[in-house]
């Protein structure tokens, strides 16, 4: 089987001028590619820099490259956001009003409340609230700086309204609740009973003029404590309403009618520390 020559003449043979412009061509792709993705130039040699239109096109793209831009977005506000920036907006024109006494208000009846609850458990003697008894701190471990609340190791109960039994948990705790007992300012004497060795029986002494005018004068100081702090609610109030008068939030009558409105609301706190006072000194001088 013969095979298909065709002549010399017919095959192009490749020749070193079409070869150095292939050359130039691939690398003019080369590094137009390079200088597109990378912040770095590709440095030629005298004898490789581009002779031909192709190759000076690729290398003036290394000098202008693109700059490009893109939108930032930002992530749009909930339902939570809206929420606080309407109270924070509610609260604020609250500020602003000059007639709101609302803290005020609150800060005397919480006053007037600890007030009351002093006053109630003070006793001059004859009757005595076990809850003092309980209230009393006791070091379980000599040396120790750590308490304990005295309800938490024992507890305590009313016999006869003159007297109160404590019905201590553990043998080792009678000695410290013993200890503690004597060393408060009531005036107590614990005694072991004889029919139970965890047993203490506390008798509550009668009533007598010192004991009398101990509890009068707790009951003075007491109230003297409340109405200081009624002032210092009153000079928060005060300092708030001077805040808008400078920054001419509110109008000068606004602010002189407030004004008025406050002292007859804090007067009214300290008449009513006065009738509480003088309710519970009668109280405890009649027993």
């Amino acid at each position: 089987m013969h095979q298909l020559r065709l002549p010399n003449s017919i095959i192009k043979q490749p020749t070193p001028q079409s070869n150095v412009l292939t050359s130039q061509r691939r690398l003019a792709v080369f590094q137009s590619y390079h200088c597109l993705s990378s912040p770095f130039h590709l440095r030629l040699r005298p004898s490789q820099q581009p002779t031909n239109l192709l190759a000076s096109i690729s290398a003036s793209a290394c000098h202008h490259r693109p700059f490009t831009t893109s939108l930032i977005f930002y992530k749009r506000g909930g339902k939570q956001e809206s929420k606080r920036n309407a109270e924070t907006a509610a609260s604020q024109t609250q500020n602003l009003d000059p007639f709101d006494f609302s803290d005020l208000k609150t800060g005397i009846d919480e006053a007037l409340a600890n007030l009351r609850s002093t006053l109630s458990k003070l006793r001059p003697g004859g009757r005595f609230d076990p809850e003092i008894i309980n209230a009393l701190r006791v070091h379980l471990e000599k040396g120790s700086k750590e308490t304990v609340r005295l309800s938490d190791v024992a507890q305590t109960v009313p016999k006869g309204g003159r007297s109160i039994v404590v019905l201590v948990g553990e043998a080792e705790h009678i000695k410290p609740i013993t200890s503690t007992i004597l060393s408060s300012p009531h005036s107590l004497n614990p005694i072991p009973s004889p029919h139970s060795p965890l047993e203490l029986n506390i008798a509550i002494p009668p009533p007598t003029a010192e004991s009398r005018k101990r509890v009068v004068d707790t009951a003075l100081k007491a109230g003297e404590a409340t109405a200081h702090t009624i002032r210092q609610i009153r000079g928060a109030q005060q300092k708030r309403l001077r805040a808008m008068s400078v920054g001419r939030t509110a109008g000068p009558d606004d602010l002189f009618k407030a004004g008025k409105e406050m002292e007859k609301k804090v007067d009214g706190g300290y008449a009513e520390v006065k009738k509480v006072v003088e309710g519970a000194k009668r109280a405890l001088e009649e027993v």
